[in-house]
């Protein structure tokens, strides 16, 4: 049986795990992260308190007998030492200890508000350390269609549409991963995604896409298919994996000279996004809606600008070629 990270969770943490997983409907990914942090928490809780020895390393530390009755004592002043410990101590990135803060404010408010459980909220105070914001990388234009004619081999077909889908579409890997092939709607030429917190959105197919996909299914396997529903296809005839569809891409940018650089699957959804904005000037909630983003401003990391497009707009200003008139 594979492990799980619930299982070194108590009880009570048990229960909210359902709770966010089910109920408010969040990714696993996610509320595994969640369930990490809360168990990174009440390891220091109970070092901080000495309910262990200080040497104790702090993944050794036991917590499943954390219960109601410990956590009813937790203040926020345990709150803020924790957050100044994974920040001075672990040094965790702002974006890192921004979840910490997220998980603990989602589980406390889980027990003040949902159960009732709690006559305060010890998170009720406690300001998320804002995210340091990066540029996100991306393949330019050029580097894009270098890559697209960097396919070859057996699975062209296959590799070449999935690199399309990702490169005009924005999906992400999970995504991606879990099409099946009447997710492709050919008489409005759409297709049907399943993202986050299983939300549904609908989006258009172009040419390229198209094209692309009609070529796969053409020399796609019919005989000794696993996951006949399936519209990706490994070689054993199983639905694609993650893990095979990153090999793949990193094979690809590793030979257009972008390997180890810092790209990745997901460099190419910023890639998509970026193009549509930067070449297309696609409205930044139309953007939103295709990317399938929860919140306007997780969208908004792709309008950062070129100095290029600086320069431009600057010369754009219809003063840029008046000067003023010399005295004689």
């Amino acid at each position: 049986m594979a492990f799980s990270i619930s299982d070194e969770m108590p009880e009570i943490v048990k229960q909210y795990a359902l709770y966010y997983r089910n109920i408010k409907g969040r990714a696993q990914k996610t509320v595994d992260e969640y369930c990490m942090d809360l168990r990174t928490f009440f390891r220091f809780m109970k070092r901080f308190r000495g309910l262990v020895p200080a040497d104790t390393p702090l993944e050794e530390i036991y917590v499943q007998d954390i219960d109601l009755t410990f956590i009813k004592t937790i203040s926020t002043m345990d709150i803020f030492e924790f957050m100044n410990f994974v920040a001075d101590e672990r040094s965790n990135m702002s974006s890192t200890r921004q979840r910490k803060s997220s998980s603990l404010k989602s589980f406390f408010g889980y027990l003040s508000v949902h159960e009732g459980l709690l006559e305060s909220n010890p998170t009720e105070n406690l300001t998320p350390p804002k995210k340091a914001k990066k540029l996100p990388r991306f393949l330019t234009l050029e580097q894009s269609i270098e890559l697209l004619n960097a396919v070859e081999g057996p699975d062209k077909a296959r590799d070449c549409c999935i690199l399309t889908l990702f490169l005009n579409c924005g999906m992400r890997l999970s995504e991606l991963v879990s099409l099946n092939l009447s997710d492709v709607i050919h008489n409005n030429n759409t297709l049907r995604i399943v993202g986050k917190g299983n939300k549904e959105r609908m989006v258009y197919l172009n040419d390229a896409c198209l094209s692309a996909i009609d070529a796969y299914v053409k020399v796609r396997p019919k005989d000794d298919v696993v996951d006949r529903n399936a519209l990706f296809l490994s070689n054993r005839g199983t639905r694609i994996s993650p893990k095979t569809v990153q090999a793949m891409v990193n094979k690809y940018l590793t030979k257009i000279g972008l390997g180890g650089a810092g790209y990745s699957v997901h460099k190419l959804r910023h890639t998509a996004a970026t193009l549509m904005y930067r070449h297309g000037h696609v409205d930044i909630r139309v953007l939103q809606d295709i990317l399938g983003h929860e919140n306007l401003g997780t969208t908004e990391i792709y309008t950062h600008t070129s100095s290029t497009q600086m320069e431009d707009a600057i010369n754009s200003n219809p003063l840029s070629h008046i000067s003023q008139k010399k005295t004689e």
